[in-house]
């Protein structure tokens, strides 16, 4: 079981920049994979980027170069960081665990509202 709790969000101008935060409840250790997921009015739930047990990073084609995921392991907390965001990344924004002690179970935060807007 783990809860997660995502904050960080809020109003950003393009070519601003925003760090989302989510922390975990156990260590991320104990965790084999570490995402973001991002969801807009009209689409669907789509992949950020990822940051498994080992450290090791993914991201969507459309992040390549602008959002950076990273984590601090003592705080149990993984970040996002937008670098000029774009009009499009408007969107909620939510933490997600999978692998948990090596299962299959998966969990999500509440999400935290993103908006780029001039």
């Amino acid at each position: 079981q783990v809860q997660l709790l995502e904050s960080g969000g809020g109003l950003v101008q393009p070519g601003g920049s925003l760090r989302l935060s989510c922390v975990a409840s156990r260590s991320l250790f104990s965790i084999n994979s570490m995402d973001w997921y991002r969801q807009a009015p009209g689409k669907q739930r789509e992949l950020v980027a990822s940051i498994s047990s080992g450290g090791s990073t993914y991201y969507a084609d459309s992040m390549k170069g602008r959002f950076t995921i990273s984590r601090d392991v003592a705080r149990n907390t993984v970040f996002l960081q937008m670098d000029s965001p774009k009009p499009e990344d408007t969107a909620v924004y939510y933490c997600h665990a999978i692998g948990v002690l090596a299962g299959d179970d998966n969990y999500w935060g509440q999400g935290t509202q993103v908006t780029v807007s001039s």
